[in-house]
């Protein structure tokens, strides 16, 4: 059955998150939801340590100290959340759009909300021909169940965060470890990286640099082993039972070029009074939209999301008249944000 809906968000990064909370302001209640498995866009995948200096008010934040603030900022209006969920087709139907997604889950909404900051994230993967055929199965880019790797050989390729991060983790629930990394330097946090020299220098796991994976044989879906070329060494050939790969991210603008809308630069165009889109009802907000003097700021999608609230209201209820109210003196607004008037005496 589908999930009926005034507002549908296309993207939980930090803009999407702000949409929420000024639609709440408004009295829009939101579904958002994002083809990650987690919230907060490039904001958690990409930056989720280093500083952010520009967002008005608060001197400096992580990229994941930001998120977090977003999401007590919008409990007040209880959004719901639908996550690893990517959407496959948006229709227009008589009053409101149908929105399909990746999971088969189908919405109804009156006004969508694209703010998939450069598109939908995919990870980058192994440029070895055949390889796809079994990703999910033994080859991986993301990690659900780690205790299928229980007891068994596998061989990690990357060095951020994510793969120092898993290999620690599974280091002493595997039979065999090795880490892959095509330079000597490491881009993961520098304790991680002492923790992993320290499980290397311990003998529970192996540490390949300047090398990466060339080649693989399988048996099936099941990887049996990969060849690993070491720059001015000959390959060697490790056998494992799952391969991994934690190389990033990848912007695509995905299916989202499909809908109809007007492209430029890879970027989804819009008008300066509402961020809607060429499609009425459909509005666009933060990096994903284009716009003269458009500037890729977490800040600009910020304002961005503010019109574009005041202009889905006046989509979701025809004909009534949008009110401007301030969070310091509107009691509708104190109640939609469950606190008290601060500007009551005694």
């Amino acid at each position: 059955m589908a999930k009926q809906t005034d507002a549908l968000i296309v993207g939980a990064g930090p803009c999407g998150l702000f949409q929420v909370f000024e639609l709440g302001l408004l009295g829009i209640k939101a579904d958002i939801l994002d083809s990650l498995p987690t919230v907060g866009g490039q904001c958690t995948e990409l930056y989720p340590d280093k500083p952010i200096y520009d967002i008005p008010a608060v001197p400096v934040c992580t990229g994941q100290e930001l998120i977090e603030s977003l999401l007590e900022q919008v409990k007040p209006f209880d959004p719901t959340f639908h996550l690893g969920e990517e959407v496959t087709k948006v229709e227009r139907q008589d009053g409101y759009f149908r929105v399909a997604t990746s999971n088969d889950q189908e919405f109804h909404a009156k006004t969508v909300f694209i703010a998939g900051g450069v598109g939908s994230f995919q990870p980058r993967r192994f440029r070895m021909e055949g390889i796809d055929a079994l990703e999910g199965t033994s080859v991986h880019y993301r990690i659900r169940e780690p205790g299928l790797f229980a007891g068994k050989k596998v061989v990690i390729c990357g060095g951020g965060d994510s793969a120092l991060d898993w290999a620690l983790a599974l280091a002493d629930s595997v039979s065999e470890l090795t880490l892959v990394h095509r330079r000597e330097e490491y881009r993961a946090a520098p304790a991680t990286v002492d923790a992993l020299k320290k499980l290397a220098g311990d003998g529970k796991v192996r540490v390949l640099e300047n090398a990466k994976a060339t080649a693989f044989a399988a048996d099936g879906e099941q990887i049996k082993s990969v060849e690993i070329t070491v720059k001015g060494e000959d390959p060697v050939t490790l056998e494992t039972d799952h391969l991994m790969a934690f190389f990033g991210l990848a912007p695509k603008l995905g299916p989202i070029a499909e809908w109809g809308f007007n492209i430029a630069k890879k970027a989804i165009e819009v008008d300066t009074a509402k961020f809607e889109t060429n499609i009425p009802g459909i509005f666009a907000v933060g990096d994903i939209n284009t716009y003269p003097g458009k500037k890729k700021l977490i800040l600009s999608g910020f304002h961005e999301a503010a019109l574009a609230a005041f202009a889905a209201k006046a989509v979701i209820e025809p004909g009534k008249k949008v009110n401007l109210q301030y969070t310091t003196t509107s009691p509708v607004m104190h109640e939609r944000l469950g606190v008290d008037d601060p500007m009551k005496k005694d």
